[in-house]
């Protein structure tokens, strides 16, 4: 029975690289020269520390762009509250999404289930597995999860025939 896996993964590979061209593309700017604004990637938390608002800003628009470059798309990130440093400055962590959360997990397969296609689909963990009788009916459910709109970006792998 054909099936594939509904996942939200990202190469942490990648990730690292945006940070190190964030890094460069900041120590080259004129409006960065002799800011100490810094980005660390540490076990899917990335840390902005920045002189002030406004740089925290520019680094924001820098590093989505270096993450869009290199696939990543800005659904994955999760902007926490900006808190205060030594001084003028700001820090801001940003979790990097990985998983599909249960209650989101559930409106999935409640979505699938009520347009009433015939697939079964299974929780496994932090992704979903969808099996049906035809590869038609799973290209008809990738489709429809494109189609939802969800703010985190999912990829469809293990298609399995």
């Amino acid at each position: 029975m054909p099936s594939f896996d509904i996942v939200s993964e990202v190469d942490h590979a990648e990730v690292d690289n945006a940070v190190a061209n964030v890094l460069r593309e900041i120590s080259v700017r004129y409006d960065f020269k002799g800011s100490r604004s810094t980005l660390e990637h540490k076990e899917g938390v990335l840390t902005v520390f920045a002189d002030d608002d406004l740089k925290l800003k520019q680094m924001h628009e820098i590093l989505r762009g270096q993450l869009h470059k290199r696939g990543i798309e800005p659904g994955q990130l999760d902007y926490q509250k900006v808190e205060p440093a030594a001084g003028q400055s700001v820090r801001q962590n940003i979790l990097v999404k990985e998983g599909i959360e249960k209650e989101l997990a559930k409106k999935i397969v409640k979505d699938i289930k009520g347009a009433k296609m015939k697939v079964q689909v299974a929780i496994q963990g932090d992704e979903l597995r969808v099996s049906g009788k035809k590869r038609d009916d799973l290209q008809a459910v990738i489709q429809f999860v494109k189609d939802l709109g969800l703010e985190q970006p999912m990829q469809y792998k293990n298609f399995r025939d």
